[in-house]
This record gives C-alpha cells, sequence and structure tokens, in this order.
C-alpha cells in the first residue's frame, strides 16, 4: 500500500511541479502576499495546493489532507497526506531556482512514503517505508562523513524560533571545524542530506509539510533521524535533526545546546 500511494505521490508531484514551473516563468504576473516574517505565500502556492488537493480527493476520497495553504481536511480512512505545494516560496517568488514540491503520506503514527520534486532540476527524491530511498529511480545513500569538517551542513531559518536558535547552530559548527549551507528551502536540503550532497541538516522548528517527506527519505537512505511523534508533528511542528550516521551525534549535540527550548509553534 505504501509503494502505490509512492507513486501516486511522485506522479503527482511532477503535476504540480509543471504548473509551479509555469508561474514561476511568469514571475512578472504573480501575486504576492505576506503572511509573516520572511513568510511569503502567491496564488502559485494556493493554486498548486488546489491541483494536489484535487487529485488526492479523486484518487483517495477517505483520506485527510494537511497542507500549508488551507490547512487540514479530515478524513476517515486513517491515512492523511501532508504537503508543501511550494516549499522556498521567498526563493520562488525572487526568480531563485530553489524550490521543490512536498508529498508525504501518514498512516497510524508513520510516514509511509515521501516525495520531494524540483521540477527546476528536475530531481525527484522519493522513498516508501522499508523500501530504500531513490532519486529519479536511483537508489541513494547518505554521506559517509565521519567528520563535520568533511561536508557542510545544511541548516534551517524561520521566523517562528528564537533569532538566536540559527545564530547559536552555525556559531558552534563552524567552531567544531563545519560549513554551513542554506539555500532557503527546508525540504530541498533535506534530500540533499539524504543523497549525501550534505552531510546533515539541523532546524530550530520545522511543520510537517516541511519536513515528514524529508525524515523519511533521509532515514530510507540510510541517514539517522531525530525520532518524533509523528501525529504530534502534524500538529505542532518539530525540531528536526538529521545526518550521516558518522555526525549525527555531533549535530544532535550541537542542536541541543544551540537552540531555546522546544515550544510548539
Amino acid at each position: 500500500m505504501s509503494q502505490e500511494r509512492l507513486d501516486f505521490a511522485e506522479t503527482l508531484s511532477r503535476k504540480a511541479g509543471e504548473l509551479g514551473l509555469e508561474y514561476f516563468r511568469k514571475l512578472d504576473t504573480l501575486t504576492v502576499t505576506q503572511k509573516g516574517h520572511q513568510d511569503l505565500v502567491s496564488e502559485a502556492d494556493r493554486n498548486v495546493e488546489t491541483l494536489i488537493r484535487g487529485e488526492i480527493a479523486k484518487a483517495y476520497p477517505q483520506d485527510a489532507i494537511l497542507g500549508e495553504e488551507h490547512g487540514m481536511e479530515e478524513g476517515t480512512s486513517g491515512y492523511t497526506w501532508v504537503t508543501d505545494p511550494i516549499d522556498g516560496t521567498a526563493n520562488f517568488v525572487a526568480g531563485i531556482p530553489q524550490w521543490c514540491v512536498i508529498i508525504a503520506c501518514v498512516y497510524q503514527g508513520q510516514v509511509i512514503a515521501g516525495v520531494i520534486h524540483d521540477p527546476v532540476s528536475n530531481e525527484t527524491f522519493k522513498a516508501a517505508a522499508g523500501h530504500g530511498a531513490f532519486l529519479n529511480g536511483k537508489p541513494i545513500k547518505a554521506s559517509d562523513s565521519q567528520s563535520l569538517s568533511n561536508g557542510s551542513v545544511g541548516v534551517g531559518f524561520n521566523g517562528r524560533s528564537a533569532v538566536t536558535d540559527a545564530v547559536n547552530v552555525v556559531g558552534a559548527l563552524v567552531s567544531k571545524g563545519g560549513v554551513f549551507f542554506r539555500n532557503a528551502s527546508g525540504g530541498l536540503m533535506l534530500a540533499y542530506a539524504a543523497s549525501g550532497r550534505l552531510i546533515g541538516y539541523v532546524e530550530s522548528h520545522m511543520n510537517a509539510w516541511d519536513c515528514l517527506a524529508g525524515m523519511l527519505i533521509t532515514s530510507e537512505a540510510g541517514g539517522k533521524v531525530m525520532e518524533q511523534d509523528i501525529d504530534r508533528v502534524l500538529t505542532h511542528g518539530a525540531r528536526v535533526v538529521v545526518g550521516a550516521p558518522g555526525v549525527f551525534n555531533d549535530l544532535q549535540e550541537i542542536a541541543d545546546s544551540s537552540f531555546a527550548p522546544f515550544e510548539a509553534a
């Protein structure tokens, strides 16, 4: 069942990505509003999510759907689809080609399928629970780095957490010989950690639609992922730490010492 839903999510992410690309190519006509500090939303976000919700409702009418732009739509099957139609909206509206479509599926407290699709690069990262992780159909695996000085670590930043969180993480990472990376799309950075491009990723708070797919893909690629209560993540979000097995403990220590106490947003 997880494989069937993964196949559906992959096809849907590509369809949604095509619509997103249409908007991306005509940015001068895009209507953009601001929800909060560094938190933008465009008509592209809303319309791509509407497309995703419509396709899920047709294929799986009993399933719940949680999306960034339109909230939770309850279901009766026990399955919940979680989507961010355009992760990296600030990049998107600025013409920076670093954004993605994210779709995950949760069942009984477990993420069973996840897709992160980058339409600009035509890269699709995906995983079904227990079946490995793939990029454009080829298996991927997390980095084999054994040291923070060997590779770059993605660092997330958001307007919901203490301003000091990201500053502290960068300072701690650099002081331990590490290098930080940020492209303003948490979804893509998680995909990069899963595929070994980054040796890890940390962020003090991510919403479910931004992180669930990436955490599954990283885990299925052999990376280590900070344990989560997935049902709680659906409603409150999560502190996210993922990394190559050889550096995960170091990243967890940095997160623990750098982030303010986690407050459910």
